[in-house]
C-alpha cells in the first residue's frame, strides 16, 4: 500500500478494496431481516464500515499519516465490533489486526497498530470478566489465560514478520540507491568518451589564437580585456572536460598505501586555508589519534579538497567550517560541517547526479568524483543537511591499522 503510484497498482488496489467493501456491504446487508428493530450496534458497525471504505478509496490519492492511522483505526474497532455483535467469531482475527499495518511499511505505524490491539483486546478481557456474564462468551471465560497467551505469541510473531520483512525492503531500497549511483558513473562515462576528446582539441587551437591576440600590442586594452575573458571561459571549459575524462577514463590501479587521515587532512586545510579567508571563513580541525585507512593519497585529496570546499562556498560571510576525524570501531569517520545555507531533502537526493549543482556555475561532476571514490575504497559518503541550518557531510572509510 505504499507509494501507490503506477496505474497497474492502482487497478490491483481497487480491485482487492472493492472486494473487501463489498463483503463488508453483503454482511450489513444480510444482518437487515434479522433485525427486529434498528440497533445502535448495527448503526456503529455502518458507520465504521462506510468512515473504512472512504478512508481505503481516497488513500492512493492523498497518501497522508492521518489517512493510514484512521485506516489502522476504523479498521482494528470494526473487527472488535464484529467480535462482540457475534459471539462466535474467530479470535485469531483479532490477533491478526497489526498485520494489517506492515502494508504500510512503517515502524511507527506498526508499534500504534501494536499498541492499539494490546490496549483493544485487555479492555475486550475485561468486559467479558467484569461487565458482560452472558454465557456467550464462557469458552473465554473458562481459559482466560489460554487466550491470552495465545495472543500474546501471535503479536510476537507477527512482531518478528514485521521486523524481517522490513529489514529486507532497507536492504532493496539500499541496493537500489546503489544501482541508482553506478547508472550515473556509467551515464557520466559515456558522455564523456563520446564528446570529450572531439571538444578539447578545438577548445586548445582556439584559447592557443586568443593568447596570441591578448599579446599583440596592435589590440586595444579594451580589446584584451575581452580576450582574457573569453581564455577564462574556455580555461572553466577545460575544467568541465578534463572532469568528465577523470570519469570515462578506465579504472587504473593506482597504488594504495596507509594514510594518516591527520596528515592528509592538515595539508588540505592548510592548502584551503587561503581560500576561505577570501570570504573570512576559518577552517578548524579536530582529529583523534589513531585515523589510517587504506587508500591513494592523490584520491583522497582529491575528495577532500572537494568537500571542504563545497561547504566553504555554501557559508554565509564569516562563518566557521569544522573538519573533523575520529575512530569508530572499525572505520574512521571524516565530518566536514558548515553552518551556510543547507539543503533540502530532495536536494541532498539528488546530489551527485550528473549537471546537478547548486551552484551558478557548477557541473556536478565534481561530486560524481567524490562518489567514484569513496565506492572505490570500500568507503560511504552521506550528507545530512536542513534548510537555513547548515550541512554535514560524513565520509566513512574502513580502518586500517599501521604494520
Amino acid at each position: 500500500m505504499k507509494e501507490i503510484k503506477n496505474t497497474l497498482n492502482k487497478k490491483i488496489y481497487y480491485k482487492i478494496v472493492c472486494t473487501g467493501i463489498a463483503i463488508i456491504l453483503i454482511g450489513l446487508i444480510i444482518d437487515i431481516p434479522l433485525l427486529s428493530k434498528v440497533e445502535f450496534g448495527y448503526l456503529f458497525r455502518v458507520i465504521l464500515g462506510f468512515g473504512l471504505s472512504v478512508c481505503l478509496l481516497l488513500y492512493p490519492k492523498y497518501e497522508t499519516d492521518i489517512l493510514r492511522i484512521s485506516i489502522i483505526v476504523l479498521a482494528s474497532i470494526y473487527f472488535y465490533i464484529l467480535f462482540l455483535l457475534y459471539p462466535g467469531s474467530s479470535f485469531i482475527l483479532l490477533c491478526l489486526i497489526p498485520a494489517l499495518s506492515i502494508l504500510f511499511f512503517n515502524s511507527k505505524l506498526f508499534y500504534f497498530s501494536l499498541f492499539l490491539n494490546g490496549a483493544l483486546i485487555l479492555i475486550l478481557f475485561g468486559y467479558i470478566l467484569f461487565i458482560n456474564q452472558a454465557y456467550q462468551y464462557s469458552y473465554i471465560q473458562e481459559d482466560i489465560i489460554g487466550y491470552l497467551l495465545n495472543f500474546l505469541t501471535s503479536q510476537v510473531i507477527i512482531y518478528f514478520i514485521f521486523h524481517l520483512t522490513n529489514s529486507r525492503m532497507k536492504k532493496q531500497q539500499l541496493y537500489y540507491e546503489q544501482m541508482q549511483q553506478s547508472e550515473r558513473l556509467k551515464t557520466s562515462g559515456q558522455l564523456a568518451a563520446a564528446v570529450a576528446h572531439e571538444i578539447r582539441n578545438p577548445l586548445t587551437v582556439v584559447k592557443g589564437f586568443l593568447q596570441v591576440f591578448e599579446g599583440d600590442p596592435s589590440f586595444s586594452s579594451e580589446r584584451k580585456r575581452h580576450f582574457t575573458l573569453m581564455i577564462d571561459e574556455l580555461k572553466m571549459a577545460e575544467q568541465v572536460i578534463s572532469q568528465f575524462l577523470t570519469m570515462a577514463k578506465p579504472e587504473q590501479e593506482k597504488a594504495t598505501e596507509i594514510v594518516d587521515v591527520k596528515v592528509v587532512l592538515q595539508s588540505v586545510t592548510d592548502l584551503l586555508h587561503s581560500y576561505g579567508l577570501l570570504h573570512d571563513n576559518r577552517i578548524e580541525l579536530k582529529v583523534t589519534d589513531d585515523c589510517t585507512i587504506s587508500a591513494n593519497i592523490i584520491e583522497l585529496k582529491q575528495l577532500l579538497i572537494n568537500i571542504i570546499k563545497n561547504a566553504i562556498e555554501a557559508s554565509d560571510y564569516g562563518d566557521l567550517v569544522i573538519v573533523t576525524a575520529e575512530r569508530e570501531k572499525d572505520y574512521v569517520v571524516m565530518k566536514v560541517i558548515d553552518h551556510g545555507q543547507g539543503m533540502s531533502e530532495e536536494e541532498v537526493a539528488l546530489l551527485g547526479t550528473p549537471f546537478y549543482s547548486l551552484k551558478s556555475k557548477g557541473t556536478g561532476l565534481g561530486l560524481m568524483i567524490c562518489f567514484n571514490i569513496v565506492e572505490k575504497y570500500h568507503g560511504k559518503i552521506e550528507f545530512k543537511s536542513l534548510k537555513d541550518h547548515g550541512t554535514t557531510a560524513s565520509i566513512r572509510f574502513p580502518y586500517q591499522n599501521q604494520v
